[in-house]
């Protein structure tokens, strides 16, 4: 499978090794490195990137608009919110519930969902899909999967981090789209001049282009 829909399904395989990581298992309900989340947690949070699809797929196809992915990102509200305001407190909590059973049925879970894609993916439509949390809007199936590999590729470095163990390689061209988005997000957030700074000029540079 090629294009995004590959790059996806290489990267959750790439997140279900790394829950399977015996160091997972002996932290689980340790802090992560993550403000607030059980590695736990932030296991589960790793999890929801994949185990979403699926669900998305078998919905009705939605009735809102269909919006581009630079869109969805100024419209959501979890990138400014706090991290004890509702948003964050829900996808907290949505990663302890995924969680609660342990390491070995999250991960079961999340190779049932990659099995169910490896045959979903290849003849599904790229129709539009929605995630009811975010709010009244929809992406084409394509651009969520975009949205979904850059959590895959951050939250993997943050589980990583959280238990001691070095960040999963990604093939390079799913490394360069989440790259691509993130640079894309941090020119919005920070500028044209930040950015460029930020990658060229390390005495001008500001101090932080962070996309959220």
């Amino acid at each position: 499978m090629s294009g995004i829909r590959g790059d996806f399904l290489t990267a959750a395989e790439s997140a279900a090794d790394l829950l399977r990581e015996p160091a997972v298992a002996a932290a689980w309900t340790r802090s992560s490195a993550l403000p607030e989340f059980s590695v736990a947690g932030l296991a589960g949070h790793l999890a929801y990137q994949v185990l979403a699809i699926p669900e998305l797929l078998a919905a009705p196809v939605p009735r809102e608009e269909t919006i581009t992915v630079l869109d969805h990102y100024a419209r959501v509200k979890w990138t400014d919110a706090g991290l004890d305001e509702e948003i964050n407190l829900h996808i907290r909590s949505g990663g302890d519930q995924l969680a609660a059973g342990g390491p070995v049925v999250l991960v079961r879970e999340l190779d049932a969902a990659i099995a169910q894609l490896r045959l979903d993916l290849p003849e599904a439509a790229d129709r539009p899909v929605r995630i009811p949390l975010w709010g009244p809007w929809a992406l084409t199936l394509d651009d969520m999967l975009i949205t979904r590999l850059m959590e895959l590729a951050v939250h993997s470095d943050d589980l990583a981090v959280s238990v001691d163990l070095a960040t999963p390689a990604l093939p390079p061209r799913a490394v360069e789209t989440v790259v691509d988005l993130l640079s894309r997000l941090s020119v919005r957030r920070h500028g044209p001049t930040a950015v460029l700074r930020a990658l060229s000029r390390a005495e001008r540079a500001p101090t932080t282009i962070t996309a959220f």
